[in-house]
């Protein structure tokens, strides 16, 4: 345990002992655990994908206010589902929890089971009402809420959710507090089973963790904020080493917390610190799919300062593809090693080995774009590669893939909150089908959309690549160099 955490323990066990803990627990709210998909997940009947963030924040979250509890929320999304020692110490010691069993969710199903077998009561189960829920589930008293067509969660939507959800919580809460229901089938089909006996002393120092990690993960986020301007950049290189101090040993601190702290670096493009976090944190954490592609961009980003890191970049995620096979992330990063090697080899005039990188890369690209065709950063990258490569062959398969990567996009800009990826991949096909219109349009959708300064570097030196080969062919490029320059300056004016 970090000395911060000690040292808050301590205050309360001084608290307890001039008698002031009955003050504070009338100050405390019930901590809330929710369970469920975070992000943006394929719907199992195939339908459209399910938005769980939307339903979180705008249903989930403020039921569990409106029930006067504090909700906390897994980090399922930044630690690759891992279960981790906080996960469990959540699990156990969380005074109440919500399970959105929608999709079936592998991991909100074993949590669940975790739960029920060392809570006898205070776990409410929820499910979206046309999303069937196991059998072995049906006798869960669950509550059902609306999805809309396409999936959609609409505001009535949310209110009738946060307003049932709510109602359930405080009745819960009443009973809870004359021992009077038992929700868990554990208990309640095995008479003898017992509820694990744990120290108030443990859930005191859990209670001030959570607070601790919710409190880390606000500061970080102030960080990635002030990154994003080049007035405050320097402030923000300041905070986040002294977020990193305070942190400490990275192995007694929480998986999302670590992770977000990585993600920190990357975000004030801080590659070695990147590098460093992965080497710091527990063996079981680093060698999560999602660190290990976090790994090889860093590494592959820091190539400039380190030779080698780049052929270790390219190791790392070919055995990361190696373990779980071909998908979007890895590919697509596996296609930016191997065309960063293509450039160098231009540049130095080695064109055998150029086109070895090229072929290379676009492959992986297709590979990536293959596995999953809603991700459209693989399949955008094949086709600019493609166009680049400029033979027959090349043009052709580009042909026949521009249109399958403009409707990816274009469904994403349809069902989801578009991000910087979605506007930038929509400039670039605006410019490989050589539409000036339409790429000043999204350029001006991408400028405002950046969120980091490498982000509007890489589709900077994607159309900078496509301009010098159409230069090559003897192609007019006046207004693509113009897109090219105003994302150069926004690049320049974010530091």
């Amino acid at each position: 345990m970090s000395g911060r955490h000690l040292s808050t323990a301590t205050e309360r066990l001084e608290c307890q002992n001039n008698n002031c803990s009955k003050k504070k627990a009338m100050t405390m709210k019930p901590l809330c655990f929710v369970l469920m998909p975070f992000g943006t997940k394929p719907d199992p009947t195939g339908g459209t994908d399910i938005d769980f963030n939307r339903v979180y924040d705008e249903g989930i979250k403020p039921a569990i206010e409106d029930a006067g509890m504090e909700p906390i929320r897994a980090d399922e999304e930044k630690t690759g589902g891992i279960i981790h020692k906080p996960m469990f110490e959540r699990l156990l010691l969380c005074d109440f929890a919500v399970a959105d069993l929608t999709t079936a969710n592998a991991n909100v199903f074993y949590e669940l089971g975790v739960r029920h077998t060392a809570r006898p009561s205070t776990t409410v189960t929820i499910f979206a009402e046309r999303q069937p829920i196991p059998f072995d589930l049906n006798f869960l008293r669950s509550l059902p809420y609306d999805l809309g067509k396409n999936n959609t969660f609409s505001a009535a939507m949310a209110k009738k959710l946060r307003t049932a959800l709510a109602k359930r919580l405080e009745e819960l809460r009443e009973l809870a507090a004359d021992d009077d229901v038992v929700d868990s089938p554990l208990f309640q089909l095995i008479g003898e089973w017992k509820s694990p006996d744990i120290a108030h002393i443990k859930t005191d120092v859990f209670r001030d963790q959570v607070k601790y990690n919710e409190e880390v993960k606000d500061r970080l986020s102030e960080v990635r904020d002030k990154a994003k301007d080049k007035d405050t950049l320097e402030e923000a290189k300041q905070l986040l080493a002294k977020i990193r101090e305070d942190i400490g040993a990275l192995d007694v601190a929480e998986g999302g917390t670590v992770i977000d702290l990585m993600l920190t670096y990357r975000a004030l493009s801080d590659w070695g610190g990147m590098i460093k976090v992965q080497d710091d944190m527990p063996k079981a954490l680093a060698e999560q799919v999602l660190v290990q592609e976090q790994l090889g961009l860093a590494l592959n980003r820091s190539a400039a300062m380190n030779s080698a890191a780049r052929a270790k970049a390219l190791k790392v995620l070919e055995k990361v593809e190696k373990r779980q096979g071909a998908n979007s992330e890895t590919c697509g990063l596996i296609g930016r090693i191997h065309k960063d090697y293509w450039a160098e080899a231009v540049n130095d005039g080695n064109e055998i080995e150029a086109v070895g990188h090229l072929n290379n890369a676009i492959d992986a690209y297709v590979r990536g774009f293959m596995a999953d065709q809603r991700d459209a950063y693989p399949g955008v990258n094949a086709v600019t590669l493609l166009e680049i490569k400029g033979d027959s062959e090349s043009l052709a398969t580009k042909k026949r893939l521009t249109p399958v990567v403009l409707f990816a996009v274009e469904r994403r800009l349809d069902e989801a909150k578009a991000d910087y990826w979605d506007h930038a991949t929509m400039l670039e096909l605006a410019v490989i089908n050589n539409d000036p219109k339409a790429a000043t349009e999204y350029l001006g959708r991408t400028l405002a959309s950046v969120r980091e300064s490498w982000e509007a570097e890489t589709t900077e030196n994607n159309l900078q690549l496509i301009a010098n080969a159409r230069n090559s062919r003897g192609e007019e490029t006046d207004w693509l160099m113009k897109i090219i320059e105003a994302l150069r300056k926004k690049r320049s004016d974010m530091g």
